[in-house]
């Protein structure tokens, strides 16, 4: 394979570009920071299969504020990019671009005469997205770590000395902690419905910072009537989920999964959608939301937890076979609509870390 060499620098894209006529069909691009432990041939099958132009490895890390951050619709396909640096008045899901990607050859053809210095994010994924190329964010909880800083090359280091860098450990199952998310994260404002009444509880981003650096992942299971009830929309949850991912980001925190029960059963709402006034098998204390993490992630229920500050979400972890932790900074003073006990009680969430085992 011969390659082009040139004397100035061309960029994270510009250097792939002068070398395409030496590629094969589809071809990985790695940025030369990022320590993975990725199921490649996995990532390469879905490209292939979802027939994607240019497919984009992408997960929740720690410091959203200063990545690139794609927003993907329901099948995965990109719909925008926001590449760093970010509006201090906007804020976005937690969907980081690791800098692993899948590329069909032919979908670069059109920049190849490019001369300039190029950048794969700002440049050549922002301008397929736009043009609406099929551009695919594969979401994978595996071992994915930027260690572009000083810092951040010293936690990779501590992590391959620790064992913690290869497929056997990426594929492990791991414990999680199911988290409720009204009362439990965030102040507790009847039914949520638009992000501004986000509002954090004191101390949730130093907890869960913690949990994570205790070895666990980190699960929302929430039930939002508000939905069934015609009083947001599933876009106006997405946006709230926006912001709590983003407000979380600042504290160095993130999450791994956000899983909603938009049903209500009772009906006789001003507005309501009768397509959602149903009795579903997701509403908690029902395991419906908690089955289908089970079957996106690899949990360890055995030594997982429940954490939430209502008697549903108790009754769930014990139906589930989960230990449980009822905080109250919610509803738990007047949470008694089922009898089941919670293994431990904490008066707010950063007495439930960093190990429930310890609480």
């Amino acid at each position: 394979m011969r390659k082009k060499t040139v004397s100035t620098p061309l960029g994270t894209a510009g250097a792939v570009l002068q070398n395409l006529d030496s590629m094969p069909e589809h071809f990985f691009v790695l940025n030369g920071d990022v320590m993975v432990a990725v199921d490649m041939p996995r990532m390469a099958r879905q490209h292939l299969e979802r027939r994607s132009d240019f497919t984009a490895l992408v997960h929740p890390n720690d410091h959203p504020l200063d990545s690139d951050l794609l927003e993907a619709d329901e099948e995965g396909w990109v719909t925008a990019v926001h590449a760093y640096p970010h509006p201090p008045d906007k804020f976005f899901a937690n969907l980081a671009n690791a800098a692993v990607y899948v590329v069909r050859r032919d979908a670069l053809r059109p920049f190849s005469r490019n001369s300039e210095k190029l950048d794969l994010t700002k440049d050549i994924l922002c301008r397929l997205v736009a043009a609406g190329s099929r551009v695919l964010a594969y979401r994978s909880s595996e071992y994915i770590k930027d260690m572009g800083t000083p810092a951040r090359l010293q936690r990779v280091e501590a992590d391959w000395q620790a064992g913690k860098i290869s497929l056997e450990q990426s594929g492990q199952k791991r414990p999680t902690v199911f988290l409720d998310r009204d009362g439990t994260l965030n102040v507790e404002k009847g039914h949520l419905r638009k992000p501004e009444d986000m509002e954090m509880l004191p101390g949730v981003g130093e907890a869960l910072k913690s949990l994570r650096q205790a070895g666990f992942r980190l699960v929302v299971l929430t039930n939002q009537s508000v939905i069934a009830r015609g009083e947001a929309s599933e876009s106006d949850m997405a946006a709230i989920h926006r912001r709590l991912q983003w407000e979380l980001g600042k504290a160095g925190a993130y999450l791994d999964g956000i899983y909603v029960c938009p049903h209500h059963p009772d009906r006789g709402f001003q507005g309501e959608r009768a397509d959602l006034k149903v009795t579903c098998d997701c509403r908690k204390p029902a395991t419906g939301l908690f089955d289908q993490a089970c079957r996106d992630l690899h949990v360890d229920v055995a030594e997982s937890w429940m954490v939430g500050d209502q008697s549903r979400d108790i009754e769930m972890a014990r139906r589930a076979g989960l230990r449980s932790v009822l905080i109250q900074t919610g509803a738990a003073a007047n949470s008694e609509q089922f009898a089941a006990t919670a293994d431990h009680v904490a008066p707010h969430i950063l007495l439930a870390t960093p190990d429930p085992r310890r609480v």
